[in-house]
């Protein structure tokens, strides 16, 4: 599946206004550790590897750099084995000690309280971290990369109609990297992952 998202920072009201006749589905806590090498040879190419709640993912781009790019849009692979070839690794042993092999250590754990809606056809999740960060994601999930500007389209109009459309903001990693580990920032800055902000 393809993963079509946008987070926005919201005013006070915001919430209230975007799960008004929505369906609510749940209320979890996520631990996500995130992985990376010493000089972020894969955040620096915008491809995103964590382990959430124990099970690995990597997240790897479908359009440009971040930095030009109106919505975030991923193809997410939770394989072991896809996981290891899209990162062109050796795959004769398990994961975890072929990213360690490979000098991917872990560099983040963030723990992250959602509340998750269903409105028409967009999933909203509304985050709260424990760094004492919180962020809001509307997102869409197509199979085809061919819907892929469709999609965008639809939560950026979706946006509008929530008078979110001037308030895009940034993910979660990216805000604790911000705040925690100027240097990782500053390259993904200069790589175009991000845009930097005051």
């Amino acid at each position: 599946m393809i993963e079509i998202e946008k987070n926005f920072d919201l005013k006070n009201g915001d919430k209230e206004k975007l799960i008004a006749d929505a369906t609510f589905l749940r209320k979890i806590t996520l631990t996500d550790t995130y992985y990376d090498t010493k000089d972020f040879r894969l955040t620096t190419k915008d491809h995103w590897l964590r382990q959430r709640n124990g099970r690995f993912e990597l997240k790897t781009p479908i359009n440009s750099t971040a930095a030009d790019r109106i919505t975030d849009q991923y193809r997410e692979i939770e394989n072991d084995k896809e996981i290891i070839n899209a990162l062109s690794l050796p795959g004769d042993k398990p994961l975890i000690q072929t990213l360690s092999d490979a000098g991917i250590n872990p560099f983040v754990t963030i723990i992250t309280k959602r509340q998750s809606y269903k409105k028409g056809e967009f999933h909203l999740d509304f985050d709260e971290m424990d760094f004492g960060f919180s962020t809001f994601e509307a997102e869409l999930m197509i199979e085809n990369e061919s819907d892929s500007k469709t999609a965008s389209d639809r939560i950026m109009e979706f946006a509008k109609q929530h008078g979110l459309e001037g308030s895009a903001g940034d993910g979660k990693v990216i805000e604790y990297l911000k705040r925690n580990n100027p240097k990782h920032y500053e390259a993904l800055v200069s790589a175009k992952i991000t845009r930097e902000r005051a």
